[in-house]
């Protein structure tokens, strides 16, 4: 803990960690939490009980709030073609076919009809899908990052957020790895670097102060669509 706290300290003087805080409009990302990544029966998943109770007290602030919730799988219908060097340095992953069990979303989540599913072939949740576009369309300036894993894709996708230009926030419970030590590496890198990491708790009271300005925000300019979140 001492050396974390002496590199936590040349972090900042050095100008690191700096905090991009939440803008107006945040959706939630959930990466990747599919029955190959949640079930530890298979080759690449892992016991994520604690995070999936964690992603879904995130959701229970953002539904009824309209706050956009969107998924992410990776899935291949031809996994050396699709999944190219990726699938060769991780042979694990040509479990994740397409319309098989292990690419669904995990039913303790329960994800609702109207919350997409973004397909994937590789780490980050932008590389060749329509994420950027579908945030765009949504008008989203924050993406709140839950799921698996840390150290992969939601490292990456981090990564990429802040390079497209969204603030992103990550609630430290609500993603997880299949090891300690990653995990905690690659929360600190992204804190150092490209989102704010913080508790559980801070992420729900900030949706939740979010939420209750939407609302007023709404009394004097009504929304043309009363199912999405908007200022």
């Amino acid at each position: 803990m001492s050396d974390y706290g002496e590199v936590r300290g040349d972090y900042l003087r050095r100008g690191f960690a700096s905090r991009t805080g939440w803008g107006e409009r945040p959706a939630v990302l959930v990466i990747d939490l599919t029955v190959g990544f949640t079930d530890p029966s298979t080759p690449l998943g892992t016991d994520l009980g604690e995070v999936i109770g964690a992603t879904n007290r995130i959701l229970e602030v953002a539904r009824p709030a309209g706050i956009p919730v969107i998924f992410t799988s990776i899935a291949y219908s031809d996994p050396a073609l699709e999944g190219g060097h990726w699938v060769r340095k991780i042979p694990a992953l040509e479990i994740l076919k397409e319309g098989s069990r292990m690419v669904e979303v995990d039913a303790r989540l329960d994800r609702r009809p109207n919350e997409p599913v973004i397909i994937k072939r590789f780490t980050s949740a932008f590389a060749g899908t329509s994420l950027h576009a579908m945030l765009q369309s949504l008008r989203v300036d924050t993406l709140v990052l839950c799921g698996t894993s840390t150290s992969g894709c939601v490292r990456a996708t981090a990564v990429d957020a802040v390079q497209s230009g969204f603030r992103c926030i990550v609630p430290e419970e609500a993603v997880g790895d299949r090891a300690r030590l990653p995990h905690q590496a690659n929360l600190f890198d992204i804190d150092s670097k490209y989102g704010d990491v913080v508790s559980l708790a801070a992420a729900i009271d900030t949706i939740t102060c979010l939420t209750k300005t939407a609302a007023g925000a709404a009394i004097s300019r009504p929304l043309k669509n009363s199912s999405s979140w908007a200022l």
